[in-house]
């Protein structure tokens, strides 16, 4: 069936549209946080990667205002952030973010496609990138991974946050995972 609109009042009608993550995976994975008694998390906090100056290049982003000849850098709202232990969570859906095992290209509009998904998974380094050097922790969960609690969790372990006693998050029992 042919589009009612012309092409450039498709692109401005799609403009438009916001979506806001994926809310059926970050329920996934709420549920896994809940099962596993992880606590501690918040949802879409945002974080900033840092300010720029024209002369002293870019710097950790501090309270108050940006002015004065500095601009914000960038800033991302991962799916769950633990702000005490520096820990970001990403959800990844695998068509969104390239899965090697689940994505595909669709057929129709290739190119537009391929260049849209490139982008997406360099956008992804850049935020590991800029969130790593401000000495966070980045973990991103496939979308496909969340049908295997378990692995999840090891996933999240591995993250290091969990290995201090005096940490919350070491109440996750062992035997459970």
């Amino acid at each position: 069936m042919p589009d009612i609109f012309t092409k450039q009042k498709r692109s401005e009608v799609m403009a438009k549209i916001r979506g806001r993550g994926n809310k059926e995976t970050e329920l996934a994975l709420m549920a896994i946080f809940r099962r596993y008694k992880i606590t501690g998390w918040r949802r879409h906090r945002l974080l900033k990667f840092g300010i720029r100056s024209a002369k002293r290049g870019i710097k950790k982003a501090g309270k108050g205002k940006v002015g004065g000849g500095l601009r914000r850098v960038g800033t991302v709202r991962p799916d769950f952030v633990f702000a005490a232990e520096r820990v970001a969570v990403f959800v990844d859906g695998c068509f969104w973010h390239a899965c090697k095992k689940h994505s595909n290209l669709p057929v129709g509009n290739r190119a537009f496609w391929r260049k849209k998904l490139a982008g997406n998974v360099a956008r992804d380094r850049l935020v590991n990138r800029a969130l790593r050097k401000l000495g966070w922790r980045v973990v991103r969960v496939w979308e496909h991974e969340l049908r295997e609690p378990g692995k999840v969790v090891r996933k999240i372990r591995s993250a290091e946050f969990l290995t201090t006693d005096s940490h919350r998050l070491t109440r996750i029992p062992e035997g459970n995972v």
